[in-house]
């Protein structure tokens, strides 16, 4: 089987993407597309190997499909209901538990990075962390730059621990792109600095621990982990991945080294739970004091490109991805419609390739006949006096 194999390199990321989604066709149920179909469409592309998604209304799985292959050369479909890496969607599960600790009066999100792991400081792995709080890492203010790049990151490293103070280091000499609270840049050493906080300030000192008693169990996502020793291979079948190595051979990335997942984006999940996780992050897992308290400090990064302002709403989702692998959680404000979809790849560029894609199969399911009716509105437009 050929694949495209592009020259760009995609880090372990999580971006807000917009998706116009039309009304509800029933006060309970949405007009809605055919996932196989949109899915298998999707798994047309050259960049892609395989493709799971499913579309959920109020909590309830109303359609789900599978496309492509499980491994690059066969290995049949993957099933609707497997695993996947969900990446940086797992930030959001750091920031629950932040909020919680915060609630518990265990730390402040006014509190200094210095103060709260001092040997960050002492040992100059991070600078100016006595002036960077909890708030700024949650929301990519700090200023601290990104450990997770082409050039710091051997993608094809699977066996190698790598504790998440020296992958921070890797940092400490890197140019700062502001000081702290000034500007915004996505950093995913940020998250690994609150995972840290979290295993020195939680019951269990332990991340993983963390996420299963205050997310997993809660909410019943019983085939949800986050690995915390090696091996840690996504459990039953599932889609395997692909990645270019320097000579322009696809290699699987299935065996993507834990050490890197951690709290910025280690999570493997299904699509049942998380669409009950992202469901409960709309409505009741933070309290309403606590979703303020975080929101607060969120920057204004402005709307993502290619909002049509025709539309009748938009949706932006959580993305999660890395070599080998994007996953999407698409979901309305309150969290009663989604899609989530898992691709599995066969190309080193990800974003710019793959994101369209993506976006139209999420259109297709959310918004049947968008384009249409947006044509048709254009039309009616174009007649009027």
């Amino acid at each position: 089987m050929n694949r495209a194999v592009k020259v760009s390199l995609a880090g372990l990321g999580c971006a807000m993407l917009t998706l116009s989604v039309m009304p509800a066709a029933t006060a309970s149920r949405p007009e809605l597309g055919d996932v196989q179909q949109a899915l298998a469409e999707l798994a047309s592309s050259s960049e892609v190997v395989g493709a799971i998604g499913a579309v959920y209304v109020h909590g309830r799985r109303a359609d789900r499909g599978s496309a492509g292959t499980r491994l690059l050369d066969g290995g049949g479909r993957i099933p609707p209901g497997a695993r996947f890496r969900i990446g940086s969607q797992t930030k959001s599960m750091t920031q629950v538990v932040i909020m919680k600790l915060v609630t518990e009066g265990r730390l402040s999100l006014d509190d200094r990075l210095g103060d709260l792991l001092p040997e960050v400081a002492e040992q100059g792995l991070v600078r100016l962390a006595d002036q960077i709080t909890v708030g700024q890492l949650i929301h990519h203010t700090s200023g601290i730059p990104n450990w997770y790049t082409p050039d710091l990151v051997d993608y094809f490293d699977f066996d190698t621990y790598h504790p998440p103070i020296e992958l921070i280091a890797r940092t400490r000499d890197l140019p700062r792109p502001f000081p702290p609270g000034e500007g915004y840049s996505y950093s995913n050493t940020n998250y690994f600095l609150l995972g840290l906080i979290i295993e020195k300030l939680s019951p269990h000192h332990s991340v993983s621990a963390e996420f299963k008693e205050r997310i997993f169990d809660r909410l019943r996502m019983k085939d949800t982990y986050l690995p915390a020793e090696f091996p840690d291979s996504i459990k039953g079948p599932h889609g395997h991945g692909y990645f270019p190595d320097e000579n322009g051979e696809l290699r699987d990335v299935d065996r993507l080294n834990m050490s890197y997942g951690y709290a910025a984006g280690g999570v493997i999940s299904t699509t049942d739970d998380l669409s009950a996780f992202h469901r409960a992050l709309a409505t009741d897992l933070l309290t309403k004091e606590e979703q303020d308290a975080l929101n607060a400090g969120r920057p204004d990064t402005g709307p993502p490109p290619g909002t049509d302002p025709r539309a009748c709403g938009e949706y932006a989702p959580m993305k999660g991805g890395s070599p080998g692998f994007t996953a999407l959680s698409y979901k309305n404000r309150d969290g009663s419609l989604q899609f989530i979809v898992s691709v599995t790849l066969g190309t080193r560029n990800q974003d710019p390739a793959v994101d369209p894609l993506v976006k139209k199969a999420a259109e297709a399911v959310l918004c049947p006949g968008a384009d249409r009716r947006l044509r048709r509105h254009a039309e009616i437009r174009g007649k009027m006096p």
